[in-house]
């Protein structure tokens, strides 16, 4: 018997440091990189338009859920700047997270909260929660940047000790 995976769609900024941490959790089947959340059809590096450079992630919900990959995802990005992750500046480095069904939606929502609530960033989450589109998979030499270059840039990182507390009932 195989297990059902689920697809997780979210923009923090650069693609690869996103990619490399998130595809070391627990429970992650795959991941790739790309383009979505824009206007352009067939985007690509040179021509995103309005896209997030974001990641796809295919997980197995028997060993992880959506909620801690949302988690991890604030921890691993500063979810209260606008269109901006570290040097990176524009809409294509926007936090997003492009849900797939409406219980999707809810844990965005509710995780949204608990961070605001937490008073863990600086300032309010501007975090975009939008259904998910069309996600236009990057160039190759896109893909595994950092399990290639390894020295590469990258403005993601895990925080120590990090933990989201959750708002009282």
């Amino acid at each position: 018997m195989t297990n059902k995976t689920e697809r997780a769609v979210l923009a923090g900024g650069c693609f690869w440091g996103m990619q490399q941490l998130i595809r070391r959790m627990p429970g992650i089947v795959s991941t790739r990189v790309g383009y979505t959340g824009g206007d352009v059809a067939n985007a690509t590096y040179r021509n995103h338009g309005t896209h997030a450079e974001g990641i796809e992630i295919e997980f197995d919900p028997t060993q992880t859920s959506y909620r801690d990959i949302l988690e991890f995802f604030f921890q691993i990005h500063d979810p209260s700047t606008l269109n901006r992750q570290g040097n990176d500046v524009g809409m294509s480095y926007r936090s997003a997270i492009y849900y797939t069904d409406d219980e999707q939606k809810r844990v965005a929502e509710d995780t949204i909260a608990d961070v605001d609530a937490s008073g863990i960033w600086p300032g309010k989450v501007v975090t975009e929660v939008e259904p998910v589109g069309d996600f236009w998979e990057a160039e190759p030499e896109h893909q595994d940047y950092l399990e290639r270059y390894p020295n590469g840039y990258t403005c993601h990182f895990p925080r120590p000790n990090w933990r989201l507390p959750r708002r009282a009932a």
